[in-house]
């Protein structure tokens, strides 16, 4: 279990961070089909969805290892009631779509809750005992129970990955700092539609001493992960929290 795991150093920007893992949670930001595959929500505003095919296999190795160590593993899914009382007309009727919010679509209604595109896709499907947050805008704690979970579980510090880096990702870490949460974003775990705003995405976050919180690659969480299951390290270069 993750609380036998040793305190270790993930190697990250602007500087090293010390994890202690028993009290870290791994959430994934929107991976479902509607954002990710042809015929979703992505799609219809013009996107190339295959743009986030990338931030796949990283996060599918992070999530293994959590699992094996038995980290607390958070799912997060963008939508609305089908009935769209949690969907402001602002939010609907923003842009030109090609199908909005709530549209009969390929995949379902487009992003509605128990539609098969509201889903998260298969390669990284929940699995029993982790959490599933339905959020109905772009931050995670927003109208959700996450604060709570993580609040029972007495969780300090986030492993955060999914799509979009610089819509729900970064809304999520600025949510997550301001409630006092050390935020570590998976850099290759994320993706956007539009490669430039993933790379300014992932600056803003660590600009500044990390005034939102840290950015890493999967290897280096792997490799932190890996180190905490043997000995203890002789010193820890705690990150003393620039978005605390």
């Amino acid at each position: 279990m993750a609380d036998s795991l040793h305190t270790t150093t993930v190697l990250a920007e602007p500087g090293p961070i010390a994890v202690e893992w028993g009290t870290t949670a791994l959430v994934i930001i929107d991976m479902q089909r509607d954002f990710m595959e042809p015929g979703g929500f992505g799609e219809t505003l013009g996107n190339d969805v295959s743009q986030l095919a990338s931030a796949v296999a990283p996060i599918a190795a992070v999530l293994k290892a959590a699992r094996e160590t038995g980290m607390m593993v958070v799912h997060t899914r963008e939508g609305h009631l089908p009935d769209l009382s949690d969907a402001p007309p602002a939010k609907i009727e923003r842009g030109a779509p090609s199908l909005r919010i709530g549209d009969p679509g390929p995949m379902g209604r487009i992003l509605i809750r128990g539609e098969a595109g509201h889903d998260i896709i298969p390669a990284l499907y929940p699995v029993e005992g982790e959490i599933v947050i339905d959020k109905p805008g772009k931050g995670a704690f927003y109208a959700t129970t996450l604060g709570a979970d993580l609040k029972a579980r007495d969780i300090d510090t986030l492993l955060v990955c999914g799509v979009t880096t610089e819509v729900c990702v970064n809304t999520t870490v600025r949510e997550a700092n301001d409630r006092g949460y050390r935020c570590i974003v998976i850099a290759d775990g994320c993706a956007s539609y539009f490669p430039e705003f993933h790379e300014m995405g992932l600056k803003m976050i660590k600009a500044q001493g990390g005034i939102f919180g840290w950015v890493a690659d999967s290897a280096a969480i792997l490799d932190a992960i890996t180190r905490s299951e043997h000995a203890p390290e002789t010193s820890n270069k705690l990150a003393a929290g620039a978005s605390r």
